[in-house]
């Protein structure tokens, strides 16, 4: 049991300066404004207290990979960072390759290392292969999809596939059968093809705007498809070098922070400095942060970590409305998209994961299921 209290706290989505939270076990027991009835035993008082970030899209960190099954590792890291909810990413792969992935995945799921899996490959579309081995995508199989289902025994949360490949509406409906939130990303489709996709149940763009089809006004493409549709979630990479930031600004206030996630999209150099990775059989090489596959200009997934990608959307001195929409952004929405309704927000029966910042907004603190990951200083 911990109360805590903070100079601001972000709760349940409305900025309270100060604010608190009591937490019992592994969940939230109360929180409000002001100052609680009783004396705190944690008290941050020019800090701010947000939700743990959920970060919907990784493949790796501080130098492990989560296809080559280092997932512990990779969550460990991005926990100093904010992250309390993760899911492990795996990339495009041979047949025999991706059920030992999703195998190892699905182990570090029921260790309560990371939420789920989410499968990125191998039912992507070879003309936007981006990172991936085109050499290995293939159409979706009934009877291969029945087999990553089975290995991963219920952790598979999110697939990302390209709804113009033959084969892809049944693969939609088998998916979300499943309880699989179904993502278009990694796509060469028409705008046609991608709404046909939503209707079909699709609810997620993976990646928005990177691995399809630029806007075009005459042939808009996914980008359209995916951002008129409030049905659908856009992931976007905010890292500065994925989309520009006036492109990230745009979008946000376009359709607003409730349909956009932020996610890291970070690959294992995230937290590891420049030099050369792989991406599962893809060779990557780091340079001044940037990753991309060797001998090309294509980017590779990120270094980024979610707290940076919240001080990117929040800027220097946020007023309210900006930082409510940041929390918005790295924690409710990407909880809401995933369907995880004990996540994402500061109230009352909610999962005990908050992490504290400073009055610049770099972590001090973290808490996961009611306990301290790192303490002040930790970081």
């Amino acid at each position: 049991m911990s109360l805590v209290c903070a100079g601001t706290a972000v709760i349940d989505g409305r900025v309270c300066r100060p604010g608190w939270v009591h937490t019992a076990g592994r969940t939230i027991s109360s929180c409000g404004a002001g100052r609680p009835a009783q004396p705190a035993d944690v008290v941050f008082p020019d800090a701010v207290v947000v939700p743990g970030f959920v970060d919907m899209h990784v493949h790796g960190g501080g130098g492990a990979s989560c296809t080559d099954g280092h997932i512990a590792w990779a969550a460990g890291f991005h926990r100093r960072h904010g992250t309390t909810t993760m899911l492990a990413s795996l990339v495009t792969a041979g047949p025999a390759e991706l059920l030992e992935a999703v195998a190892r995945a699905a182990d570090a799921t029921r260790s309560g290392a990371v939420a789920g899996i989410h499968l990125e490959g191998p039912w992507l579309s070879p003309a936007r292969c981006g990172a991936h081995d085109p050499t290995r995508m293939r159409a979706p199989d009934p009877a291969e999809i029945d087999a990553v289902l089975a290995a991963a025994d219920g952790a598979i949360r999110m697939v990302t596939l390209a709804p113009e490949l033959p084969g892809a509406d049944q693969a939609i409906r088998r998916l979300l059968d499943a309880n699989v939130v179904v993502a278009i990303g990694h796509s060469d489709a028409t705008y046609e093809q991608a709404r046909h996709a939503v209707g079909r149940g699709a609810t997620v763009g993976t990646h928005l705007f990177n691995a399809m089809p630029p806007l075009d006004h005459r042939a808009p493409g996914p980008a359209l498809a995916l951002l008129e549709d409030p049905r659908v979630t856009v992931e976007l990479i905010a890292d500065g070098v994925h989309v520009h930031p006036a492109v990230v600004r745009t979008v946000i206030a376009a359709i607003g922070p409730n349909r956009v996630a932020l996610i890291t999209d970070a690959m294992a150099a995230a937290g590891s400095g420049d030099g050369a990775y792989r991406l599962g059989s893809v060779p990557i090489d780091v340079a001044a942060g940037v990753a991309r596959v060797r001998g090309t200009s294509t980017i590779a997934g990120s270094t980024a970590t979610m707290d940076q990608l919240f001080r990117s959307v929040a800027g220097p001195d946020p007023d309210d409305d900006t930082l409510a929409a940041a929390v918005q952004l790295t924690s409710a929405t990407p909880a809401r998209a995933l369907g995880l309704a004990d996540i994402g927000s500061l109230r009352a029966g909610c999962a005990a994961d908050l992490v504290v910042l400073d009055r610049d907004l770099w972590v001090v603190a973290v808490m996961r299921n009611g306990t301290w990951q790192t303490q002040p200083g930790e970081t």
